[in-house]
C-alpha cells in the first residue's frame, strides 16, 4: 500500500502506508521520507529501516500506530495468559493477556495489513520487544524444555544425552577384554599388536602431515551481492557473566559493514546474570541489537542458551560470535556472497580464528601455533576437499533454514560446535571456508587454559560417542576417506593425547634401553620400524602444520616457538585425562572461560581503545602474528 503526498513545496511523494500514517501523528516528512529511500536503497522493509537505522524508536513508532488505529499502547509490564506459546505468539505478533486483553505487536511487514484491516476491538498495542519478553517470561519451562529437548526428542540418534548404547558397551568391553589377554599372550601376537596400532596412529596423523603440503587453491572471488538483495543476517551471542568485555563487543559489532536495516543482533544472557544484564542496559545500544533473556532452565551451557534464540532469529543467514570476539567488519557481506555462489549443500561457513594476545605468555604463544595450523591449514583443507569440519565455536556462519531442519545445537554437549559440524556431514551438507579473520583471546595462565581445553575434551569424547552408534551407516554418508577424517579430528584427537606422554616415555626408553633387536626378527623389527615411524610422523605432524599457518601469515617472529609444541601438547595431554575423568563425574558441566584479561594486543583490538580491522598494520613495535585472512 503506497500513499501519495505533498511536500511544502507542493511535490507529489510517494510514500509506503506503514510509513505514511506517521505524518498525521505529527512526525516530520523528512525523516519520514528518509526512512522510505532507505529502504527502497537496502530492499528493506520500511518499517526495518526505519526502526534499525534508529532514526524512529521501537516505542515510538508502535505509540503511534496506536494512535493511528485508535488503541492504547502498553509499553511495558504485559501480563500474559499462562498458555502463552514460544515462539508462535512472537512470530504471529499477538499474545492474550491475562485479562483476556489482546496484545498486539505486529512485526515490520504485517504493519500494512493491520493499518488496512485496522485492529480488533480489545486490543492493546505494544512492542516486539515487550511481546517477546512477555512470552518468554510466561512460557519460560516450555522454552527452556525445547531449547534442551528439542534434538533429543526429534533426532535421537543425533544427540549426546541417550549416552552409550548396548552395542557401544559390548564393544568397549570386548575391547577392554581383548587388551587384558594380549598382555597375557604370546610375545609374537603382542608384538602384532603393537604393529598394529602404530600402523592406525600413522593412518590418523598422516593427514596433519599432507595438509601442509596440499595447500588448496583459492576460491574464485564471489561477486559481492547488491545492497538491495543482501539477506537480513542474524548475529547471535551468547553472553555469562561477561561484564568486562562488553563495551568492547558492542563496539566490534556496530563496526560490521551491512545494512543496518538488514541486521538482526541478539545478545542472549542467563535470567540470573543481573551484572552482564545492567553492562548491556548501561550502553547506547543502537536499536539493531536486542537482547534476549534465556530461562533458567538446564543444562547452563552455550547451546542450550543459543537454542533459546534460534527460534526467533529473522535472517536468512545466521552467525554466532563469542563474546571476546573482534570479527573483520566485512564477514557478513562476504559470508552472503559465498552463500549465494555455493550449492545449496553449502551449509555453513567457518571464519579464521587468531589469538590476538599472542605475547602475554608462552601459552599464548603456542595457543596462536595451534590455532594457525587448525584454521589456516587444516581446516581450509577440509573444506576444499568436502570432508567432515569439527566447526569452532564462533564465527560459523550458517544458512538458518539448515540449522533449524538439524534442529539446532545439541544443548548436552559442551563442544557444540565440533558435534554440529559432523552432523552437518551426516546429513549431506558441506562446510566451506570464510577466509577472514575473528580476533580472540586466549587464556595466558595454564589454570584457565587447563578447565577451558578440558571442557574441550569432554565434548570430543561426547561426540565421539555421539556419532560412533551407528558406524555402517557413517561409513555410508561420509565415504572412507571421510570417516577416516572424522576419527582423526575428534576421537583421534582424544586417543592421541591421552597416548602422548605414554609413548614419550616408550620411545625414550627404546632409545636409551632398548634401541634395536639384534635378530631378523621381522614382527620385532616391524614393531620397531613402526613404531620409530610413528614417533617421527607424530612430532611432524604436531609441528609442520604450525608452522606452516605461521609462515603463511608472515609471522617470522612466532616461528621459534613451535619448538615449544611438545611441551605444550603434554598440557594438552593432562587436559585430556581431567576430559575424561570429568565425562565420568560432571558430564554436563560448563567451564566457563574468563576473558577480558589480555595484558597484551597486537592490534589494539583487545585494550579498551579503539578496534581495527583484521589485517591492519599493528600498533604495537614489537613484532607479532598478524591478522589478516
Amino acid at each position: 500500500m503506497f500513499v501519495e503526498v505533498r511536500s511544502p513545496q507542493g511535490a507529489a511523494i510517494v510514500l509506503p502506508g506503514e510509513l505514511a500514517f506517521l505524518l498525521g501523528q505529527g512526525v516530520e516528512l523528512g525523516l519520514v521520507r528518509a526512512a522510505a529511500l532507505l529502504a527502497r536503497r537496502e530492499g528493506a522493509e520500511p518499517v526495518a529501516a526505519l526502526l534499525r537505522s534508529g532514526l524512529m524508536s521501537e516505542a515510538d513508532y508502535y505509540a503511534a500506530l496506536a494512535r493511528a488505529l485508535g488503541r492504547p499502547f502498553r509499553g511495558a509490564g504485559l501480563v500474559l495468559h499462562s498458555d502463552a506459546r514460544f515462539p508462535d505468539d512472537i512470530h504471529l505478533g499477538a499474545a492474550i493477556g491475562a485479562l483476556g486483553e489482546v496484545f498486539l505487536a505486529p512485526p515490520p511487514g504485517a504493519v500494512a495489513a493491520l493499518l488496512a484491516t485496522g485492529a480488533p476491538r480489545g486490543a492493546v498495542l505494544t512492542t516486539p520487544a515487550a511481546l517477546a519478553g512477555a512470552v518468554l517470561k510466561t512460557a519460560g519451562p516450555r522454552a527452556a524444555a525445547r531449547a534442551a529437548e528439542a534434538l533429543e526428542v526429534r533426532a535421537p540418534d543425533w544427540a549426546y544425552r541417550p549416552g552409550l548404547h548396548p552395542g557401544q558397551i559390548l564393544v568397549l568391553m570386548l575391547g577392554l577384554a581383548a587388551a587384558l589377554l594380549i598382555l597375557d599372550a604370546a610375545p609374537w601376537l603382542q608384538l602384532a599388536a603393537l604393529a598394529l596400532v602404530n600402523l592406525t596412529v600413522l593412518a590418523v596423523v598422516v593427514f596433519r602431515l599432507a595438509a601442509p603440503l596440499l595447500r588448496p587453491n583459492p576460491p574464485p572471488n564471489a561477486a559481492p551481492v547488491p545492497e538491495a538483495e543482501l539477506p537480513v543476517y542474524t548475529v547471535l551471542v551468547a553472553l555469562y557473566r561477561e561484564t568486562k568485555v562488553v563495551p568492547r563487543l558492542v563496539r566490534a559489532l556496530a563496526r560490521l559493514d551491512y545494512p543496518a536495516s538488514k541486521l538482526d543482533l541478539k545478545f542472549v544472557i542467563e535470567a540470573d546474570d543481573a551484572a552482564t544484564a545492567a553492562a548491556l542496559a548501561a550502553l547506547p545500544l543502537p536499536a539493531r541489537f536486542e537482547v534476549v533473556t534465556a530461562p533458567a532452565g538446564l543444562p547452563r551451557t552455550k547451546p542450550r542458551a543459543l537454542n533459546v534464540a534460534l527460534p526467533l532469529a529473522r535472517g536468512e543467514h545466521l552467525v554466532v560470535y563469542d563474546a571476546e570476539d573482534v570479527p573483520d567488519p566485512g564477514q557478513l557481506r562476504a559470508a552472503a556472497a559465498l552463500f549465494r555462489a555455493g550449492s545449496d549443500r553449502l551449509a555453513c561457513l567457518q571464519g579464521r580464528l587468531v589469538i590476538d594476545n599472542t605475547d602475554d605468555s608462552w601459552l599464548t604463544r603456542c595457543f596462536t601455533l595451534e590455532y594457525a595450523a587448525l584454521f589456516d591449514v587444516l581446516l581450509p583443507l577440509l573444506a576444499a576437499a568436502h570432508l567432515p569440519v569439527p566447526l569452532g565455536g564462533t564465527t560459523t556462519h550458517f544458512r538458518t533454514h539448515v540449522l533449524r531442519e538439524l534442529h539446532g545445537w545439541d544443548a548436552w554437549n559442551v563442544t557444540e560446535d565440533a558435534d554440529l559440524g559432523l552432523r552437518l556431514s551426516l546429513a549431506g551438507y558441506r562446510v566451506g571456508d570464510l577466509p577472514l579473520s575473528t580476533l580472540e583471546e586466549a587464556p595466558a595462565r595454564v589454570r584457565p587454559w587447563l578447565r577451558q581445553r578440558t571442557r574441550w575434551m569432554k565434548g570430543f569424547v561426547q561426540t565421539t560417542i555421539t556419532h560412533s552408534r551407528h558406524p555402517v551407516r557413517a561409513l555410508r554418508r561420509l565415504g572412507p576417506l571421510g570417516l577416516l577424517c572424522a576419527v582423526a579430528m575428534v576421537p583421534g584427537t582424544v586417543v592421541s593425547a591421552l597416548a602422548y606422554p605414554f609413548g614419550i616415555a616408550l620411545a625414550v626408553w627404546h632409545l636409551t634401553a632398548d634401541p634395536l633387536p639384534a635378530g631378523r626378527d621381522l614382527v620385532a623389527n616391524l614393531v620397531t620400524a613402526t613404531g620409530a615411524t610413528v614417533f617421527v610422523a607424530g612430532l611432524g605432524a604436531m609441528g609442520l602444520p604450525a608452522l606452516a599457518g605461521c609462515l603463511r601469515r608472515g609471522w617470522w617472529s612466532l616461528a621459534p616457538w613451535v619448538l615449544l609444541l611438545p611441551f605444550y601438547y603434554g598440557l594438552v595431554s593432562a587436559a585430556a585425562w581431567l576430559g575424561l575423568l570429568e565425562w565420568l563425574m560432571a558430564p554436563y558441566r560448563w567451564n566457563k572461560t574468563e576473558h577480558g584479561l589480555s595484558a597484551t594486543s597486537r592490534t589494539g583490538a583487545m585494550r579498551g581503545g579503539g578496534i581495527v580491522r583484521a589485517g591492519a598494520p599493528p600498533r604495537r613495535r614489537r613484532p607479532g602474528p598478524g591478522a589478516s585472512g
